[in-house]
């Protein structure tokens, strides 16, 4: 086996991702963000966790690489780190290349920002997403600047999950702190259609609907660049 192909298969072993050295080729880099996103911390190892030091780099890639064209971000996630996931989103969000996301199975909590941070988002019928308050483990110092801190960072959360989706913040504020949806939480637990109907996610499909979307928007993007590219003079004579 050649040192791209053993690498290829390392990057999908290790990190369940399809890199540049994977013996197949596409201009379409994809993401997977499963389990749940360790942050500062690191999870037990019976924990299946998404490393954003290993993410941040395939989306640097993303952005550097002249061979691609375009990102699939493919969600499955419990949440986890809320200043990693921001981080993550805040990424995605700032590619200049055409993204689309994918949540499969369920894109709770602080997946919730990584899915709507593309450009277009899709969520799979049976799939659910659940939005809920933040929550804190470890050592709590119950003074008013712990609650104040706390208060900021759902805010940030709201924030970026309003200025990069169609829910209105009042809707979104309201099933966060709903008490009548889950038994033994705070929160609400979003199928499919409901993620839609409420404005978070663009549209109901899986693989293919995204693929065929994401293709469509890097043709457009294509199309624009070819137009603005400056008309030679000499070529005209």
């Amino acid at each position: 086996m050649s040192k791209e192909c053993e690498k290829g298969t390392e990057l999908i072993r290790e990190l369940g991702m399809l890199g540049s050295g994977s013996s197949f080729k596409s201009d379409i880099q994809y993401i997977n963000i499963i389990g749940s996103i360790e942050g500062h911390s690191v999870l037990p190892q019976d924990t299946k966790t998404s490393k954003y030091e290993h993410l941040i780099p395939e989306l640097i890639a993303v952005e550097e690489n002249p061979d691609i064209k375009g990102l699939l971000l493919i969600l499955n996630t419990v949440g986890g780190d809320v200043e990693a996931g921001l981080a993550l989103s805040e990424l995605v969000a700032g590619l200049s290349k055409p993204t689309v996301s994918l949540v499969i199975g369920g894109g709770h909590s602080i997946g919730i920002p990584l899915a709507v941070s593309a450009d277009y988002s899709f969520v799979a019928r049976s799939a659910t997403m659940t939005l809920h308050p933040i929550r804190t483990s470890g050592t709590l110092i119950t003074a008013e600047p712990t609650f104040e801190y706390m208060k900021k960072t759902q805010e940030r959360v709201v924030d970026f999950i309003v200025s990069h989706s169609h829910a209105r913040r009042q809707e979104i504020e309201e099933k966060m702190n709903c008490t009548d949806n889950m038994a033994n939480d705070v929160g609400t637990l979003l199928f499919g259609p409901e993620a839609v109907e409420m404005g978070l996610i663009e549209e109901i499909g899986s693989l293919s609907v995204a693929l065929k979307k994401l293709r469509e928007m890097i043709r457009q993007t294509e199309g624009k660049a070819s137009e603005k590219e400056p008309i030679d003079n000499n070529l005209q004579k």
